[in-house]
């Protein structure tokens, strides 16, 4: 009990430093970047989605032009901005761009909260684990950046845990998280693995429709231009020299490699071997038969799908989060004390890569590591009660 309050105040007490530096109100805005949001991630999605809707949908891929039009829209001061996304992105973005940007931003934050809150409700973790959950370090550091790493996390670990009862539904939420589609890396593996047939075409079937009404409202053009600029774009950021502003908050086996002064394409080869290695543990957990309960196997998963990318950041550990959070109540579990720094990792790794000491991805791979060989322990012995006595 300790152990909780004293995270919980520090918790608190990390929210309110991290508002205060970011979210100044005074006569210009609430932000000192962007003059009208609190920060700046969801400029992109609002701006982006609200040039589309005055027909000017081609500028999220020219850069400059792009950058030119958010600083009209919020400050000449705005630091550089690109457009990251998949356009089908925008059928979310569209309806919050019809209202002003910080009411969407309230909708976006709260609306993505509660998606998450009822992605995890089939796990059955308990109201005081959900609600520890849904305020998390990781989900409030992924709302003051405006991010959508609860929504991402939301599809991905709700759709994992409705796979066997409801795969229609699971298929669904799969198809939908091709708005970040190397975060479900690992899915097509657990499906393939669980021989869910169902899941798999209709998340097929989904992402084959949100494609063709994001063609049919915005022109099917969009399509061509991410592939040709957006998708180059953001290869180019991912392999600009290390270290960038942005990969401070990086938490992947790629920047990792980066940091430590592995050129890119070894550092390729190291993440290849981490991808890999995260397939074979999905498939293994999601083999039918397998003597796991299905909150483990959903929960680890979702920690395998951070090291399985080469892109991610401190805002798409949410699915960590749920893990420390499921564990902290189980009778096997790590230390208190460890699970409390895996609790507070996103508040402080960025200060840590900052200072040259790149171990944001020790997090992840600590309780991956863990999990899978309390998995295999628990199971082992099942088997070994389960042999016929000699005597």
């Amino acid at each position: 009990m300790a152990i909780v309050t004293v995270v919980s105040i520090i918790g608190v007490w990390m929210t309110g430093f991290y508002m205060s530096m970011l979210w100044n109100l005074d006569g210009r805005g609430f932000s000192e970047l962007s003059h009208r949001l609190p920060y700046w991630d969801f400029t992109n999605l609002w701006a982006g989605s609200r040039m589309a809707i005055d027909g000017h949908v081609a500028v999220l891929f020219d850069v400059d032009a792009y950058r030119a039009a958010l600083r009209a829209m919020f400050s000449p001061d705005l630091p550089n901005q690109e457009w990251s996304y998949p356009p089908n992105i925008l059928l979310l973005g569209v309806p919050l761009a019809a209202l002003p940007i910080l009411p969407a931003y309230v909708v976006w934050t709260v609306g993505t909260a509660l998606c998450l809150w009822l992605a995890i409700r089939p796990l059955k973790l308990g109201a005081a684990v959900e609600l520890a959950i849904v305020l998390s370090p990781a989900v409030i550091w992924n709302s003051v950046f405006g991010q959508n790493g609860a929504l991402t996390t939301a599809l991905l670990v709700g759709g994992l845990a409705v796979a066997p009862r409801r795969p229609l539904l699971a298929g669904i939420l799969f198809g939908l998280l091709t708005i970040k589609p190397h975060l479900g890396i690992l899915v097509p593996f657990c499906l393939l693995a669980n021989g869910n047939w169902r899941a798999i075409f209709a998340a097929i079937g989904t992402a084959v429709l949100i494609a063709v009404a994001t063609g049919l409202f915005f022109g099917f053009d969009v399509w061509r231009l991410f592939l040709t600029e957006t998708r180059p774009l953001m290869t180019a950021i991912m392999e600009a020299p290390y270290p960038q502003p942005y990969q401070y908050n990086a938490i992947t086996v790629f920047f990792t490699a980066r940091a430590i002064g592995i050129g890119v394409t070894a550092a390729y080869g190291v993440q290849a071997v981490a991808t890999v290695a995260c397939i074979a543990a999905a498939v293994w957990l999601w083999w039918p038969g397998r003597l796991v309960s299905h909150q483990e196997r959903v929960v680890l998963t979702a920690i395998l799908a951070v090291l399985a990318t080469p892109y991610g950041y401190t805002y798409d550990t949410i699915g960590v989060a749920v893990a420390v959070a499921m564990l902290a109540t189980m009778v096997s579990r790590p230390p208190r004390l460890i699970l409390a720094i895996c609790w507070l990792w996103p508040f402080v790794a960025h200060l840590f890569i900052h200072g040259g000491y790149c171990v944001g991805v020790l997090i992840p791979l600590f309780l991956a590591a863990w999990m899978m060989l309390s998995i295999r322990a628990t199971g082992r012995k099942a088997e070994i009660s389960a042999e016929p006595s000699l005597a």
